[in-house]
């Protein structure tokens, strides 16, 4: 795995002390993931003329074998104090002078490579904190957090990126005390969350394995010393099956995790989450309902993890349809105000504008009748909310005819394919005849394509 950095040479004298203006401090640049520059060293006019500056390999390549699962580099370096952070495939943090590319310092929490991580190795970043309690020079003042793979937040030394001691247990904190952990099936892809002294972080579940998974535990340590601050559960508790008595199920469940990356509001106090599915995943029939906070935005007080407000954006998920977009935060212009809000898209290729503080819905949101299950026992939820405004980002519906193919052969063969299966557009469920999926499960938008 490689990192480059480009620039533009027509201004390259303007290189040099990187000032804290020019910094990229949280994966979205700032806390509420605007991910917007203000920088204008390139622009139109030489952006063709961008050259490499330098390259460096991280050398952590997966190869695919049983001691190095597939992987790949999906981190969004931050750019803090004058030195550039992000991790590997393989969990390893890495300091880089950014001017030169030179290592400053490379930390490794040596996960176990091997086990199944449904996604395989992967790791998007980190997140830093500046302790206001300890002076300039101090061990552990600028720290650096990661949230391992295999369960672990870690802490480390912005300078020289040693454990800092006095967090957890030797710098580190074991995040697999969650009801049904299970190695491999619970783990960590996205990068903790901070908000004044609180480290905040999800988790990335194997949604898909079986009926009962781990919870999917959205929790809040203290920065300094790792002691958990609060907890928070998606998903009500999920009830055991008594035998002789399955009538008296109401559902069975787990995960609804928060994979992704949270977004924060400073002023408000707030933590913005985004779910994913409850498990499993194509499934209901022992999760009936809507599977209340599984698939939605939730707004949490930062001081208590109490709920301020939760808006669910698929209804008992039979799609793997997760929010797996970051929060985005913003003020927009609407009926002469200017509104704070938040904008949610999930994989449904639609996009939601709710109110910042209440999450009401700022662009009206229907409820529209969807395609009902054919599968003994699943009862698909009626109905789904729809966005008037903005459009979908991605088709909700694909026809025979938009069948594609190198040759009319080839063509033919889609279609009829297409022409075999249930297909009555988004939020057809999956069916005993077998159903297209659209948007797939990839996405119509996630947060791969819009992260950058």
């Amino acid at each position: 795995m490689i990192v480059i950095l480009c620039v533009a040479f027509a201004s390259s004298a303007a290189r040099g002390q990187v000032s804290s203006d020019t910094e990229w401090p949280n994966y979205g640049n700032d806390p509420g993931g605007m991910r917007y520059s203000p920088l204008s060293q390139i622009n139109r006019e030489n952006v063709s003329k961008l050259k490499v500056a330098w390259v460096f390999h991280t050398g952590d390549v997966s190869d695919g074998s049983r001691d190095r699962k597939r992987g790949g580099f999906e981190a969004t370096p931050i750019l803090v104090d004058g030195t550039l952070y992000f991790t590997t495939p393989f969990n390893r943090v890495i300091a880089l002078d950014p001017e030169t590319g030179k290592q400053r310092w490379a930390y490794d929490p040596k996960v176990d490579l091997t086990l199944d991580y449904g996604d395989g190795l992967v790791n998007r970043g980190v997140a830093a904190w500046l302790d206001p309690m300890r002076a300039a020079g101090q061990p552990c003042r600028r720290r650096i957090y990661e949230a391992t793979q295999d369960a672990r937040l870690v802490s480390l030394d912005a300078t020289t990126g040693k454990p800092c001691m006095d967090f957890g247990d030797y710098g580190q904190v074991n995040l697999r005390d969650v009801p049904g952990y299970r190695a491999g099936w619970y783990h960590m892809t996205s990068p903790p969350t901070v908000i004044d002294d609180l480290v905040v972080v999800g988790s990335a579940i194997d949604d898909n394995q079986r009926v009962n998974m781990p919870a999917g535990v959205v929790r809040a340590f203290d920065a300094r010393s790792g002691a958990l601050r609060w907890s928070w559960d998606p998903i009500p508790t999920a009830l055991a099956v008594t035998p002789g008595r399955e009538g008296d199920l109401e559902w069975r469940s787990g995960a609804a995790n928060a994979w992704s990356v949270m977004s924060v509001d400073l002023h408000r106090d707030l933590i913005f989450v985004p779910t994913g599915s409850a498990s499993p995943d194509y499934y209901g029939g022992l999760r009936r309902g809507d599977n209340k906070w599984a698939n939605s935005v939730v707004a949490l007080h930062a001081k208590t993890g109490e709920i301020a407000w939760g808006f669910r954006l698929v209804h008992h998920d039979l799609w793997d349809y997760d929010t797996a977009s970051p929060p985005l935060l913003a003020t927009l212009r609407h009926d002469g105000e200017d509104a704070p809000v938040v904008i949610q898209g999930n994989k449904t290729g639609l996009l939601y504008v709710l109110n910042r503080d209440t999450g009401k819905p700022v662009f009206p949101v229907e409820e529209r009748r969807v395609p009902q299950s054919d599968v003994p026992g699943e009862l698909a939820s009626p109905t789904q909310p729809f966005p008037l405004a903005p459009p979908p980002l991605a088709p909700q519906k694909v026809s025979a005819d938009d069948a594609w193919g190198p040759t009319p052969e080839d063509r033919e063969t889609c279609r009829n394919w297409i022409r075999g299966l249930r297909n009555e557009g988004i939020f057809t469920p999956p069916s005993l005849q077998g159903t297209l999926a659209v948007p797939g499960n990839l996405g119509g938008n996630d947060m791969e394509r819009l992260r950058l």
